[in-house]
């Protein structure tokens, strides 16, 4: 597709020496603060978290707004004998309004009858619509735009029809997941905010907060869906059937790079996992390999704030790397799982970063990664930092979702 977006010059003007630097991988270091003084203690620790967290959000990700204080949960649907018995199917549009605006998105939830409540859960966003994660003719077929393609022929316009219903279901196998004893909330990202680079902050949240977008560091679309995963889980405290502190946040592809955001930026999430997520997720820049900045700025200029697109060009000399999104999730679990086929998004980068995270967590005496080089094919690791890299390309497989499972149930239950 070619894209007319038009960047603007920016001086590249922080000191990478300013942000502390491992002299040993030459990427920047965890556990030494901007100032150069070395972290020594958990609560220095909880001191560097926010100054990562803060650089991010001003370099990268953007400022996004906070939970909204007016929002309401309308649960529309409430069926205890879904899927044939074996769930509860909870459907709930999140209203919100800010300053005389208004926007809204549903939340898919199922719960597992037979497990003992209140179960733990398992949120995600989806890339079709609620509908097509499962056949189940009781989900509401979303309003909004979905995307046309040879993979969603069943689009007709710009919308879903019941012929797209269960289209993504190999991707969420949702009786799995239930008889694994966890619950699934899902919600379908164009609701929340646009993936279209002309409809960009014309939609979903996004027009919630006008305020936050003419500034470098504006709220854009990779923060906005993990914004809402936020929401979802202000949701998912308010059902009794749910045991919110076990709630793992889920993503794949550039999805899953708002579910590492999401998860460093909330530490509510018990646990994070990553499928696949690549460039702005889970791989490093400073490996120079697979998608890289100038790409993800130019194709994809809404998913991060525009103070990014001055590192264009500058992979191997950013004064941070997404190893530090990793450590701003411990010392929660967290599993990023790769794919051989999946170059763009460099599966040895993915596990350098957790590799180099590691250290974080061993800081923090938990037991980490458990291995120092990348595992052989299908051969899942587990520690605090679980990874595997399968067979395959760029997909959701039924094994990744079992290892994540076997993952969940070990560390959840602790």
């Amino acid at each position: 597709m070619k894209n007319k977006f038009w960047l603007p010059l920016f001086l590249f003007s922080i000191s990478i020496s300013s942000y502390g630097q491992n002299k040993e991988s030459n990427l920047p270091d965890a556990l030494t603060f901007n100032s150069g003084k070395k972290v020594t203690s958990a609560k220095q620790w909880n001191a560097r978290r926010e100054e990562l967290l803060q650089t991010f959000r001003k370099e990268m990700y953007g400022t996004s707004p906070g939970r909204p204080k007016d929002m309401r949960f309308e649960v529309f649907d409430n069926d205890k004998n879904a899927l044939g018995g074996k769930a509860t199917r909870k459907q709930i549009t999140v209203h919100i309004r800010e300053n005389g605006r208004e926007a809204k998105f549903d939340i898919l939830l199922y719960i597992p009858n037979k497990a003992k409540h209140p179960v733990p859960a398992i949120i995600g966003i989806n890339f079709i619509g609620n509908h097509a994660i499962n056949a189940d003719p009781g989900i509401k077929l979303s309003k909004a735009w979905v995307e046309s393609s040879k993979n969603s022929p069943c689009v007709v316009d710009g919308k879903a029809t019941d012929a797209c219903r269960g289209l993504n279901a190999s991707q969420w196998p949702v009786d799995s997941i239930l008889d694994a004893g966890f619950a699934l909330a899902t919600i379908y990202r164009e609701e929340i905010a646009s993936d279209r680079n002309e409809e960009s902050f014309k939609t979903g949240v996004h027009v919630l907060y006008p305020e936050l977008q003419n500034r470098e560091d504006n709220f854009g679309t990779v923060a906005a869906w993990a914004w809402a995963l936020s929401r979802g889980m202000d949701y998912l405290e308010t059902d009794k059937e749910i045991n919110s502190k076990k709630v793992t946040v889920f993503g794949f592809s550039r999805l899953g790079k708002a579910a590492l955001w999401a998860g460093a930026d909330d530490t509510r999430f018990a646990e994070v996992i990553s499928n696949e997520s690549g460039a702005g997720g889970a791989k490093l820049f400073y490996r120079g390999k697979g998608e890289n900045i100038r790409r993800l700025n130019t194709v994809f200029p809404h998913w991060y704030a525009k103070s990014f697109r001055k590192y264009i060009d500058k992979d191997t000399l950013l004064p941070f790397d997404q190893h530090l999104i990793i450590d701003l999730i411990a010392p929660r679990p967290v599993y990023v799982a790769s794919a051989e086929g999946d170059k763009n998004s460099d599966p040895e980068g993915e596990f350098a970063s957790v590799k180099e995270a590691d250290k974080v967590y061993r800081f923090l005496k938990t037991n980490g990664l458990p291995v120092k080089e990348i595992p052989a094919l299908n051969t899942p690791v587990m520690g605090q930092v679980g990874y595997h890299i399968r067979t395959g390309g760029h997909d959701v497989t039924s094994f990744d979702w079992h290892q994540f499972l076997i993952f969940s149930n070990l560390r959840l239950q602790k």
